[in-house]
């Protein structure tokens, strides 16, 4: 458990298990403790999993500059490097995972394979409602999300827990920001699999279309699997945007896209 200096942010990530390297980012507002039992799981399967804070969350305190997906990526990207690994496999999810999708798209060079959870290649892939949610996102929210367990492990952590209305400043700012990433996300070179639940705050017809960009879903796969794609789609059953991370059988979906042969 330590921080590493990249880009102007001492960045908080703990090392859990040994193995080949999986880098594990976090949602809006989480810290590394509201993975729970995920996160032992995946280290549990012989993975070194590298498990960051992203700007202004949890351990890693902020600086003047905004929040934006990109930024985050080129951190990502530059914790890779600290640490000396020549590349790393990255799993996001929602905020995370539009971090990821920046650093795999920014540096493809660090990232061998790519898990996307609960977050569109476009900002208009989300749900109508989410969207508004998005954009009441700020000071006011902060205040009234004091009563939350996101709050309750933020204030545990941080270096300043005063700074919880700036950082539900920043990330409404970040996310009402539009966005459209079809066409890097295309041209992603790791081997990505894609995770919703079927109860996303993402469509799963807009997880089909993000799919067929990464060439997925496009058409039958014979009888011998021939044609079919490496990248992959997992829809998880009974779930929802906020309890997709929970599910038991995630760390097994993980563990066989990530061990899948070249």
């Amino acid at each position: 458990m330590t921080y590493a200096d990249v880009n102007g942010i001492s960045l908080w990530y703990e090392e859990h298990g040994e193995g080949a390297p999986l880098v594990l980012l976090h949602g809006g507002f989480w810290t590394i403790e509201l993975f729970g039992p995920l996160l032992p799981a995946l280290a549990a399967q012989g993975r070194r999993v590298i498990a960051v804070e992203l700007q202004g969350h949890g351990h890693t305190a902020d600086n003047d500059r905004p929040l934006r997906y990109e930024t985050l990526g080129d951190d990502v990207a530059a914790l890779i490097r600290h640490l000396g690994l020549p590349r790393a496999d990255v799993m996001g999810y929602s905020l995370g995972a539009g971090a990821a999708l920046r650093t795999a798209i920014q540096h493809p060079d660090v990232v061998r394979r790519l898990i996307v959870a609960a977050t569109p290649v476009r900002r208009t892939g989300w749900f109508p409602e989410v969207l508004a949610g998005m954009a009441q996102i700020g000071p006011e929210q902060a205040e009234m999300m004091k009563a939350s367990p996101l709050y309750a492990a933020y204030e545990r952590v941080a270096p300043h827990p005063e700074a919880w209305p700036d950082l539900a400043t920043k990330m409404g700012d970040m996310l009402r920001r539009d966005y459209d990433w079809t066409a890097e996300a295309a041209r992603i070179s790791a081997r990505t699999m894609l995770v919703y639940a079927d109860a996303d705050s993402v469509p799963t017809a807009h997880a089909a279309e993000f799919y067929a960009l990464l060439g997925g879903g496009l058409r039958d796969a014979e009888w011998d699997a021939s044609k079919r794609v490496a990248n992959r789609l997992s829809i998880l059953p009974g779930r929802t945007h906020y309890d997709l991370a929970a599910d038991p059988t995630l760390p097994a979906l993980v563990n066989d896209f990530l061990s899948a042969p070249d």
